[in-house]
């Protein structure tokens, strides 16, 4: 067992789950409890304090600020202008930028954290790529993201995801006369958990430290190991991978290096 897993009991879970039950009503409260909880967490695993920070699709900032109440000094990125002033007006500090072009030199940050991100971008592993680029090496990469055969894989249109994205789309649409805000196959992509911690293990410049269900108890851990199960029980996955000092060269890449070279038109 590790050393932050006290913090994740089942009274934990309960309270986390009470939260989200509110969200429509309180989106505030359930916001800045799922954070602080993240950032409790977190702490337990990565030195926060002057830890330089961004906070990648962000939003309205409650990371952000749960992130800054610890510490760390943090920026909000996010490509969404509607989104950052979403409950008021733009987090002081906060930056209009897509998550996959940063504004921000190579190898410049301690942490990047992105809270539910990765499943509304149709090419997640462009966005992964680019916090890996901005990460010094030994800073730490903390991703979560929504499974998509997990009971809230679509979103406001859950259940009927399981019946597929667009059919579900167009029965939330025909209900309350217009569009999800999660619209399947623009901003929501039905992103798994199996391939997506298969591709993280096999990142070249990243070093998987853990991976969990973000709001389970410890008990359910290796939950996110079992095929099947993990897309289905996991609900919200949680990725912490540290950047690594040297990259690493995939054995076809090492093959190809060392291989003779022949002139061009030669025979083998």
């Amino acid at each position: 067992m590790t050393a932050e897993a006290p913090g994740r009991s089942l009274a934990r879970s309960l309270r986390l789950v009470r939260a989200f039950r509110a969200e429509q009503q309180d989106p505030d409260g359930f916001y800045d409890v799922v954070s602080a909880d993240a950032v409790a967490l977190l702490g337990r695993r990565v030195a926060l304090a002057g830890a330089l920070t961004l906070d990648v699709g962000g939003g309205a900032g409650y990371l952000t600020r749960a992130l800054r109440a610890a510490g760390a000094r943090c920026v909000l990125v996010d490509a969404d202008l509607k989104e950052l002033a979403w409950r008021g007006p733009p987090m002081a500090g906060s930056v209009v930028a897509d998550g996959g072009t940063l504004p921000v030199p190579s190898e410049a940050v301690d942490l990047v954290v992105s809270s539910n991100v990765l499943e509304h971008v149709p090419e997640p592993f462009v966005l992964v790529d680019e916090m890996a680029r901005v990460l010094r090496p030994g800073g730490h990469l903390w991703l979560s993201f929504t499974s998509w055969y997990g009971p809230w894989g679509g979103h406001e249109t859950s259940p009927w995801h399981y019946l597929g994205g667009d059919r579900a789309r167009r029965r939330y649409a025909a209900r309350s006369g217009h569009d999800p805000k999660n619209v399947f196959g623009q901003s929501l992509f039905a992103l798994r958990v199996g391939p997506t911690l298969r591709r993280l293990a096999a990142h070249p410049h990243l070093r998987v430290v853990d991976a969990r269900p973000r709001y389970l108890p410890e008990l359910a851990r290796s939950v996110v190991k079992v095929p099947v199960l993990r897309e289905l029980l996991t609900w919200n996955v949680e990725v912490l991978a540290e950047k690594r000092r040297v990259a690493v060269v995939s054995r076809t890449c090492k093959d190809a290096a060392m291989a003779p070279h022949r002139p061009s038109g030669a025979r083998s």
